[in-house]
């Protein structure tokens, strides 16, 4: 088994629990680290918009609270043609991973495209661009 098919399967079960009752939109993501864990989230709507939570955010954060630093690959699963990060989550996964990592896209069939991060955010803001400022 090819570690994107344990994403894929693992993203896929983060999908069937998203909580979306108001965009009926669900959302789940795998995240493999270096050190070979994989770790999952899904969206999570709130009435209150925008106060919900993505599913990339959802498994980073729960990557994080493992004591966890490392991206090596991450998958996004819903039921459309193509799903991308959002900005917010493209920072995010930049936070954590080389500009090579690789972003699959995914429906609940199958990987659809498989993009780098660099691909998706090749000017991305970094430690370095607050150490230089003013």
């Amino acid at each position: 088994m090819k570690k994107s098919d344990n994403l894929f399967t693992q993203a896929l079960a983060a999908y069937k629990n998203a909580y979306a009752p108001y965009s009926h939109f669900q959302v789940g993501a795998a995240i493999l680290t270096k050190s070979g864990n994989i770790f999952t989230g899904c969206n999570v709507e709130n009435v209150s918009y925008p106060c919900g939570t993505c599913a990339e955010a959802g498994a980073i954060s729960t990557m994080v609270a493992a004591g966890e630093r490392e991206i090596a690959e991450i998958l996004i699963l819903a039921d459309t043609q193509q799903i991308l990060p959002c900005g917010n989550c493209l920072q995010k996964i930049a936070e954590f991973s080389a500009s090579d990592v690789l972003i699959h896209s995914a429906n609940p069939d199958k990987i659809v495209k498989t993009m780098t991060l660099s691909e998706l955010l090749p000017l991305k803001f970094q430690a370095k661009d607050i150490e230089n400022a003013g």
